[in-house]
């Protein structure tokens, strides 16, 4: 059966007008007899750099959409630890000293080399719940990831204790083998509630078919050192960033093994915003998987770091010698827009909304760019809005059928769930 594919929009990058400029012209709010409203202005001029994309004229829905990502990105970055003078200094040191490291090492140059092969997973705990009438099972498992040894801040980062314990949330089908779906999360996200609301899994588990397994990023839900989900992930320790990251890939890839021995046929994987920059990670160091999707992906840690963080805080990152192109370079190893996919282009995909705030659509087209220009979505909203984004599931539906499912799923009832979410 063909998938109605009517609501997906695509776009190519044609260059035309600036949206900001165009958007100038179009919104007229109560009390802004210039068009924009200050506030609004340096959004979008944030948000659109380089008139690279088309943006749909803005109405007041999608300046809603995009007023509700400024709100959430402000009330959550600077809830992270903002280190001190004394810290920062430690921080410039520890940089300097990795960067000197990875350019013995190679690994700008050789990126892949810098994630080593994991070992077999073995669960150490499992426990079965019961979700909306599905067991669900709870893995448990040491993560055994530690950062190459001479590397600085490793003793720091081993020594957040609940991370050392990863965690996945499984959903398998008795009976035949069915294709699975590795879903990655959010910044911030990584309980249960959000991460299968976020990905929609009763659709995925009972009306496509699939298996679904969901793991746990470092340092969030039960692997938090702080008291927020996510806490620590971006809170200005360079090391501990590319330690995450680096942790992020490495479980990823154990539980794909794990899913391999059992006798899965394919296997794909999904990522939606830091869930989508690991999940682009892997991809670049896995060859058999039958598709990625990158759902409003984040692609470039630097450049959200600069346009996030207060003008006090990269203030006193400067005053104290922070170099951001050192950085850049030393993240190179974790790098989506630096490292190659292995998986052929037609099983590459992307979402992402032309009006997002969080992460800029400039950052996701780039990675569009890299990945040689695969399928992708473009949607008229934010960040927060791809959740209640018409063309988003149709769009990822499309992808699955015509990786994962390709006749061994559930397609006809597929089609049937996607006219159920277009009336709710």
């Amino acid at each position: 059966m063909t998938t109605r594919r009517t609501s997906v929009t695509r776009s190519r990058g044609r260059r035309v007008q600036s949206p900001a400029a165009a958007l100038s012209l179009t919104l007229t709010l109560p009390g802004d007899e210039g068009g924009l409203t200050p506030s609004l202005r340096s959004v979008l001029s944030a948000v659109f750099s380089r008139p690279r994309l088309e943006l749909a004229t803005l109405n007041l829905s999608l300046h809603g959409k995009m007023m509700l990502d400024r709100i959430v990105s402000g009330l959550r970055w600077p809830v992270e630890t903002v280190p001190s003078e004394v810290e920062w200094m430690r921080i410039v040191r520890e940089l300097a000293d990795a960067h000197s490291q990875h350019s013995i090492a190679d690994w700008k140059d050789k990126p892949e080399t810098y994630h080593r092969a994991a070992p077999p997973l073995v669960p150490s705990a499992r426990r079965t719940v019961s979700w909306r009438g599905i067991n669900c099972e709870r893995l448990s498992f040491d993560s055994g990831y530690e950062p190459p040894s001479d590397e600085p801040g490793v003793e720091r980062w081993l020594g957040y204790e609940n991370n050392r314990t990863a965690h996945a949330w499984v959903l398998r089908h008795r009976g035949r083998p069915r294709p699975w779906l590795v879903c990655v999360h959010g910044y911030g996200c990584g309980t249960q509630s959000l991460d299968f609301a976020a990905f929609r899994v009763e659709w995925l588990y009972r009306t496509l078919g699939l298996n679904v397994a969901l793991p746990v990023l470092p340092l969030h839900g039960p692997r938090a050192h702080w008291w927020r989900s996510g806490q620590g992930f971006f809170g200005g320790d360079v090391l501990d960033t590319l330690h995450a990251e680096a942790q992020a890939v490495w479980d990823v890839r154990r539980l794909l093994s794990w899913i391999r021995k059992q006798g899965a046929p394919p296997v794909g994987l999904y990522g939606l915003s830091l869930g989508g920059y690991s999940a682009s990670v892997v991809a670049a160091l896995e060859s058999d998987l039958s598709c990625v999707i990158a759902g409003i992906p984040a692609t470039d840690f630097i450049r959200l770091g600069l346009m996030h963080n207060s003008p006090s805080y990269l203030r006193l990152a400067d005053k104290c010698g922070l170099d951001w192109e050192t950085i850049k370079s030393l993240y190179t190893v974790i790098s989506p827009l630096h490292l190659k996919p292995l998986i052929p282009k037609a099983r590459r995909f992307i979402f992402a909304g032309r009006g997002d705030c969080i992460v800029p659509a400039e950052h996701v087209h780039d990675l569009w760019e890299h990945w040689e220009h695969p399928e992708i979505n473009w949607y008229d909203g934010s960040h927060l809005s791809f959740f209640w984004e018409s063309s988003v599931t149709p769009f990822v539906h499309s992808a699955l059928e015509a990786t994962l499912l390709n006749g061994a799923g559930r397609v006809g009832a597929g089609e049937a769930a996607l006219q159920s979410l277009a009336s709710e």
